[in-house]
């Protein structure tokens, strides 16, 4: 088949045991992918955490300079002055008790909640909702907020959160494979910079333990992990 030829003729470009500097990464990400579509790049992050302790939870949000190549659409829950200042910067859905009832009745027509601080009571309901699929607005990620116009226009413009999972690993996506390589290589260094200014004081040893990043379908290319936390920037 086509597709089975190109498949292995994307991943004999990858040598799976090499730890490659960010930039070949970027480059060779590209190079393997072998679908037809605009696939999306995502970065895998084990990090040296154990989750199970509270002071080694890693979580946090950061805006990738070069954005996500995609229309993200922005749910803000606010009232009165604030909603029409949500409205205003661009907000695709504004709404309170409303947008609470529709929730709940299943509606998942977005990708990022936030909500002004007042409104928290009422958002707490759709915790069983919006929690697992990380859309929970928090104050941590800047998703709970007064600061509606600053908060929407990074949501807008590339805002990536990350939170890490049980088995001790950060996934995020970094852009797309139509991207130049500079541009995907600058994202990855701004979201590897938050990961190490998000670094746990009690995780000890190495900390960034393996970074991989893949398209959508292509094969994880592993990137060498070393030179950011030596420097301690990405």
């Amino acid at each position: 088949m086509q597709t089975g030829r190109k498949r292995k003729e994307a991943i004999a470009l990858v040598d799976r045991m090499k730890r490659y500097p960010v930039a070949d990464a970027c480059a060779l990400v590209k190079k393997a992918s072998f679908a037809k579509f605009d696939e999306s790049v995502d970065v895998a992050v084990r990090l040296g955490v154990n989750p199970k302790h509270a002071d080694q939870m890693v979580r946090g949000a950061t805006v990738l300079p070069h954005g996500l190549g995609k229309t993200v659409r922005v749910l803000v829950f606010a009232k009165g002055e604030k909603a029409a200042e949500a409205q205003s910067a661009g907000a695709d859905f504004v709404g309170a008790e409303d947008l609470v009832a529709k929730i709940q009745e299943g509606w998942m027509d977005f990708e990022t909640v936030i909500a002004t601080p007042d409104m928290m009571g009422q958002v707490g309901k759709l915790g069983r909702v919006l929690g697992p699929r990380g859309l929970m607005p928090n104050p941590k990620t800047g998703t709970v907020t007064f600061d509606l116009n600053k908060a929407i226009t990074e949501a807008k413009g590339g805002k990536v959160e990350f939170r890490v999972e049980k088995a001790g690993i950060v996934h995020a996506p970094v852009g797309k494979k139509s991207f130049d390589a500079d541009k995907l290589e600058g994202n990855v260094r701004a979201l590897l910079a938050a990961l190490l200014k998000a670094k746990p004081s009690s995780a000890k040893g190495t900390y960034l333990k393996s970074v991989t990043l893949s398209t959508t379908m292509g094969c994880g290319v592993k990137i060498d992990p070393s030179s950011f936390e030596a420097v301690g920037e990405a």
